[in-house]
């Protein structure tokens, strides 16, 4: 099979940049190479792993992008929502007793669910930005498009939607606070279209999530094992 044709095939089941499979197959193969054979060079006295860098230059410069592109745009997501739960644990629901200084709805348990929810969602959002951030300075060396990027992108998509659920629940734990106790139809509909912006990520982003999962962990090209070796 030729590289475009073995690209667009990759690219039509999985959506990835093909650097990850190409990668796989060439891991695959040395295992089937004697160990003094690995290293030979051909007439034009290159190795086969010099050769595999050679003819797959434009892919890995396609998976360096695509890379880039995605932990960019999700560093910008996550950086908004730390900064929104940020703000809203400093600017706690119905504000301070002038007396004690305590929150005025301390004793409520919408209140303490309002507490643990944006505190997580803080702490994960702000881990999100760290490790998108890891991606974006990463050296893109070979070996890394086969397990480091996809495993950091994987941690990296999880976090940011761990962030944004628990975004939602401090919202509509506030939400509870000031109406909750009179208005229980506000407290629906404030759940309802709170569930909307987690699951048009889930449903948007699970997809790209489960492909790569699959890809990096449970390649099924490579299930079946054998101990012959190629001489």
């Amino acid at each position: 099979m030729s590289q475009s044709k073995f690209k667009n095939l990759f690219q039509s089941k999985l959506h990835l940049n093909p650097v990850i499979l190409e990668e796989l197959l060439t891991c695959e193969v040395e295992k089937y190479v004697l160990p003094q054979h690995r290293d030979h060079e051909n007439t034009q006295r290159r190795t086969p792993r010099m050769a595999f860098t050679e003819t797959h230059e434009e892919l890995i410069k396609e998976g360096e992008q695509w890379m880039k592109d995605t932990a960019n745009s999700c560093t910008i997501v996550a950086a908004l929502v730390a900064t929104v739960v940020f703000a809203s644990a400093i600017t706690v629901p119905g504000g301070n007793n002038g007396n004690s200084g305590r929150p005025i709805f301390y004793d409520e348990m919408a209140f303490i669910i309002f507490g643990i929810s944006d505190a997580v969602a803080l702490f994960a959002s702000t881990s999100s930005v760290l490790i998108f951030l890891s991606i974006l300075t990463s050296k893109y060396a070979e070996n890394d498009f086969l397990y480091a990027l996809p495993k950091r992108l994987i941690i990296g998509l999880i976090t940011l939607l761990l962030s944004i659920i628990t975004m939602m629940v401090a919202f509509t734990a506030t939400i509870y606070l000031v109406f909750g106790d009179k208005k229980f139809w506000v407290l629906i509909t404030v759940i309802c279209l709170a569930c909307l912006p987690v699951t048009l990520f889930i449903f948007l982003q699970f997809p790209l999530l489960l492909d790569i999962f699959k890809s990096t962990y449970y390649s099924r090209t490579f299930r079946k094992q054998s101990d012959r070796l190629l001489y």
